[in-house]
């Protein structure tokens, strides 16, 4: 599935504003999720080619905002259940495995 500009626009802002909220850091987070600062940059800029690896980002960033007590900014094109896209393995976003390298 390809997000249009404005999916893609949206998604790149509610990455970013659910990262805000966190109150971590991108080293911190590159840390948690085992990859390096490179890698968790592309996903933030919506450049990976793996799009399991938005959707680990995307979780983790939503559980982090409400472990810190926030209210988590929604997703709009990342929205429902990735266990019901057909184009995603739910096995890798369910054990937050990212692909492997920078691309």
């Amino acid at each position: 599935m390809s997000l249009n500009p404005l999916q893609m626009h949206n998604t790149k802002k509610e990455l970013r504003q659910n990262f805000e909220l966190t109150g971590l850091s991108k080293s911190e987070i590159a840390n948690d999720l085992k990859i390096s600062e490179v890698k968790l940059e592309k996903i933030f800029k919506l450049k990976q080619r793996t799009l399991e690896d938005t959707w680990i980002l995307r979780n983790y960033l939503l559980e982090k905002v409400e472990n810190a007590g926030q209210e988590p900014v929604p997703f709009t094109a990342l929205a429902g259940d990735w266990h019901h896209h057909w184009f995603l393995n739910a096995d890798l976003i369910d054990h937050q495995q990212m692909s492997k390298g920078d691309n």
